[in-house]
């Protein structure tokens, strides 16, 4: 029960959170993207801890930046 309460509110988080977006640019919106699947999979894979949040956050922030640049 607590968890499906708990994954209610990330999903409402997320929404509201993304709702913001809509005034960005898509590159923004690639970085801010990239830096929240970074920060859930780097809480996952560290078992929550505040470093691999961070962390993730920050590589995926990189990654969504890079996959957003022009290519020529």
């Amino acid at each position: 029960m607590r968890a499906a309460v708990a994954a209610t509110a990330v999903a409402v988080a997320a929404l509201v959170t993304l709702g913001g977006c809509a005034n960005m640019s898509s590159r923004d919106q690639h970085i801010v993207g990239g830096a929240a699947i970074g920060a859930v999979a780097g809480a996952v894979l560290t078992g929550g801890s505040a470093v691999g949040t961070v962390g993730g956050a920050a590589v995926g922030g990189v990654i969504g930046n890079e996959v957003s640049k022009d290519r020529r």
